[in-house]
């Protein structure tokens, strides 16, 4: 009877055991993935999408953009679009903004 207790017992703790490295595994994957987006960030920051230039902050019509120095590429921060868009007449800015509006 005492080696059934014996065998129970250590297969509690191994499950234990197993149930703690998964949930270590899961919040040291969580940081990785943290991790990896900063990096990306940091590597990325003010570089230009399309070709890998430097961004220029630029006042277009009251709304502060970026410009590539390098191929001319237009970078608008979430918002920004649709502010530009609420200044033209025309509504062609509007139509462009509601094509490229985030999923909320």
């Amino acid at each position: 009877m005492s080696s059934d207790k014996n065998k129970s017992e250590e297969e509690y703790f191994a499950r234990l055991e197993r149930e703690e490295r998964a949930r270590a595994q899961i919040e040291a994957d969580k940081q990785a993935a943290v991790d990896a987006r900063a990096a990306a960030k940091a590597t990325h920051l003010q570089c230009c999408g399309k070709c890998g230039g430097p961004m220029t902050p630029r006042d277009f019509r009251g709304v502060e953009i970026d410009i590539c120095g390098w191929c001319g590429a237009v970078l608008l921060d979430p918002g920004e679009l649709e502010t530009l868009a609420g200044k033209d007449a025309s509504g062609a800015l509007a139509g462009l903004a509601n094509l490229f509006r985030m999923p909320r």
